[in-house]
């Protein structure tokens, strides 16, 4: 990517503030009731395979095994950030708690120009500690998603294997592709890579956590794979600024330690609706 043909880094200005004035809070998406396509059918990766040169290498290799079958799947009415947490959003509970700082921080604060960069170096226990805070703050129900809602927000209902459609688009994300080799301010994409419910970030620039191990399909949330267990692994999701666009799919999962943190890695926040 070539300087005169980066997307808009200016400030987007998603955030908003509490009556307290200070606290800055995530944006949310509301994604309502029903049923959607979860995984990846062999049809799928058929037409993959016309558009990309890696998918036969990929498929003899059994690694599109752990996005399938591919099924439907309900899921109740819910919230999800339009963004991934920011280091802006993340400063305000470092500075209030004392919490440890993510890899890269110095002197309580982030690297200088990237307050509205998705906060990263985190792992499932710092997320954790920030909702605990958040909700605390807010009297609300803050969690991680689960990465059916994960998946469902980015995909839509229609089964497409990126948020805007069936064919990737190096100028839609930020991945290794782009040449960008950092990440990249939230919602500096939008609205051409968003999702259909205007879900902003959901490929590219950072994986996100979710509260859900990496278990085979179907995905069952009532079979215990949402209850946290330190010693398993669980799903992140999205692909990152240095993996290539193999990972940038509405369905490609990881699954990786909670304990783990990576200069790619951060969160995004989901709420229950009633």
């Amino acid at each position: 990517m070539t300087s005169n043909m980066l997307p808009n880094f200016e400030t987007n200005g998603q955030r908003k503030l509490t009556k307290r004035g200070r606290l800055p809070l995530p944006p949310m998406v509301k994604i309502p009731a029903g049923k959607f396509i979860m995984g990846t059918s062999e049809e799928s990766i058929q037409h993959l395979y016309l558009k990309e040169e890696w998918v036969m290498d990929w498929f003899d290799a059994d690694l599109f095994m752990s996005e399938q079958p591919q099924h439907e799947l309900y899921l109740p009415k819910f919230e999800i950030g339009k963004y991934p947490v920011t280091n802006e959003e993340y400063h305000s509970f470092i500075w209030d708690t004392a919490h440890r700082l993510p890899k890269g921080w110095v002197g309580f604060s982030y690297p200088e120009g990237k307050e509205n960069h998705p906060v990263v170096g985190v792992s499932m226990a710092d997320c954790k500690k920030y909702i605990e805070w958040i909700n605390a703050k807010t009297n609300q129900n803050y969690r991680l998603p689960s990465e059916a809602e994960w998946e469902r927000a980015a995909r839509w209902i229609d089964g497409r294997m990126y948020p805007w459609g069936n064919v990737f688009d190096t100028w839609r994300c930020n991945t290794l592709e782009s040449g960008i080799n950092n990440t990249t301010p939230v919602g500096i994409y939008s609205t051409s890579g968003d999702s259909r419910d205007e879900v902003a970030d959901m490929v590219g620039n950072v994986w996100e956590w979710t509260c859900s191990k990496y278990v085979a399909y179907p995905y069952d949330a009532s079979d215990g794979r949402e209850q946290f267990d330190r010693s398993h692994k669980y799903v992140v999701r999205g692909g990152a600024w240095y993996y290539s666009r193999k990972m940038a799919r509405c369905t490609a999962r990881e699954g990786i330690a909670p304990d783990y943190n990576s200069p790619a890695l951060g969160f995004r926040l989901a709420r229950s609706l009633t």
